[in-house]
């Protein structure tokens, strides 16, 4: 992982004002604003074509503070309500100038998108879900209107989602349709592209300046010289075993919501040169159950007992699942909630669970289950007393969802249900700059994306990784630009 010397490459194979490594989000938006600003710009990908774990993605991307998509759904939002949010959603450790930053630019960079080619209908999606049943453009996306954070914040849906006709996710979805016009733009501007291309080490000059990268392209040694500046934009480690023993054992034999290319090659170039990281060991867990179950039930832990309010941003859900529960959890819900779900659910069939166990009462269910004798029909019990009140006094769930579970009821065993990606990364200012450990810029060495420690420290949000991933990656390709 040790840079190279500028002086021991003999010759450079390509050259660039900006080398940009990785063509997901991050690096496009990094391709196109170093373009605009009239570098001479080379995009290196591991892969064989543009669009990285973006291009699988949903695609929501967080964006608020006064969207014109939000104006046109009806709603209401500013700047400091978004940071208020942020703050108390992405935490604890959330980067405060990081935020700020992206939240005051967040309506010139909603601009931006649309000026690039990016669609959005402008329709809001009400139901809980992880994404809209169609193409509407706007959506509840990280638990904003929900318990505490509707007490924090003036509520507002921020996840703004590109339009897409026929979408399937994880083939061609709203990523993918983030991702096209990006690339697009990127080639109308003169962008280059090498695919198959994996960058193995840096390239330093002798007073410490990142110039260049040699990397390896079907088994022979490229060497490629950036002018100004690098740019490394290759996702994150959800994908590297070594590196999630390291730091975020928990998610270690499960489904990786990544892509392979995101081995941590970022991270360890930069480390080498003296970077700081930060979050390494956060994740956003995934719980793969429709809402529309999630919201209508309980979801209790191994004790039989509730820990979360069942409205909130289902990631949340996950992520307390897995690590405040030891990912022994279940959805209780009665045979009413799992017909109503059914019926309204939209969802593909994989994320609509049918009933692990059945029982007429809630003993026979919890002897079922494995649950403490007694424990979840006390649950049961309190829940259902205040529910009859429209009230959750413990968890503080909408009055909206409230309503006593009779039996017969049905329990879901979610331990299996989860996966995640790693939200750790590189420390970087907030113009993209890669930090050493003492603070200062490392010169000539920029990082956005999934590389990066972005907005989300421990919380999370959908649309948080493209949203930071495509902020930043401007930013990164600017500053690049600009450095002479």
């Amino acid at each position: 992982m040790r840079p190279y010397a500028a002086a021991d490459i003999g010759t450079w194979d390509l050259t660039a004002d900006v080398v940009v490594a990785g063509y997901g989000v991050a690096g496009a938006a990094a391709a196109v604003e170093a373009a605009h600003a009239g570098a001479e710009v080379l995009v290196l990908e591991r892969a064989g074509g543009w669009g990285g774990a973006a291009a699988l993605a949903g695609g929501f991307v967080y964006l608020g503070g006064g969207t014109a998509l939000q104006r046109a759904c009806g709603f209401d939002d500013s700047p400091e309500a978004m940071a208020t949010f942020l703050m108390a959603a992405m935490g604890p450790g959330a980067d405060a100038a990081k935020i700020s930053a992206y939240c005051e630019g967040s309506v010139a960079h909603f601009d931006w998108l649309v000026g690039c080619g990016v669609p959005f209908k402008p329709v809001f999606y009400g139901e809980p879900a992880w994404e809209p049943a169609g193409d509407e453009g706007l959506m509840y996306s990280g638990g904003e209107n929900a318990h505490p954070f509707d007490e924090i914040a003036e509520p507002a849906p921020r996840g703004h989602l590109p339009q897409m006709d026929d979408k399937r996710t994880g083939e061609r979805g709203g990523g993918y349709m983030l991702m096209k016009p990006l690339v697009k733009t990127a080639e109308r501007l003169g962008v280059k592209a090498h695919y198959g291309v994996r960058i193995e080490r840096l390239v330093v000059e002798r007073d410490g300046r990142v110039c260049g990268v040699v990397a390896r392209s079907h088994g022979e040694r490229v060497t490629v010289r950036a002018r100004r500046g690098v740019v490394l934009a290759t996702g994150g480690f959800t994908y590297n075993e070594e590196m999630l023993a390291a730091h975020a054992p928990l998610l270690m034999g499960r489904p990786g919501s990544a892509v392979e290319e995101h081995d941590g090659i970022a991270v360890k170039l930069a480390q080498a040169l003296g970077a700081g990281v930060a979050h390494m060991d956060a994740c956003e867990v995934a719980i793969h159950m429709d809402p529309q179950y999630l919201i209508r039930g309980i979801v209790v832990n191994g004790r039989g007992q509730r820990f979360i309010n069942e409205d909130t941003y289902p990631g949340r859900i996950g992520q307390a699942a897995l690590f405040q529960q030891g990912n022994r959890t279940f959805l209780v819900l009665d045979e009413e909630g799992f017909e109503e779900a059914r019926r309204v659910s939209a969802a593909p069939d994989v994320l609509q669970l049918p009933p692990t166990w059945v029982c007429e009462s809630a003993t026979e269910l919890a002897a079922e289950m494995g649950l403490p004798p007694g424990a979840l029909e006390a649950t049961l019990e309190v829940y259902n007393r205040h529910a009859e009140d429209g009230r959750d006094p413990l968890l503080g769930k909408a009055a909206r969802w409230l309503r006593p579970l009779r039996g017969p009821l049905g329990a879901v065993d979610l331990e299996g249900m989860t996966s995640g990606f790693a939200l750790g990364g590189l420390t970087t200012g907030t113009d993209s700059e890669v930090l050493h450990v003492n603070g200062e810029p490392i010169p000539g060495l920029y990082a956005a994306g999934r590389a990066t420690a972005g907005i989300a420290a421990w919380g999370y949000a959908s649309g948080a990784s493209l949203g930071d991933g495509s902020f930043f990656g401007r930013r990164a390709g600017r500053s690049a630009a600009l450095n002479r």
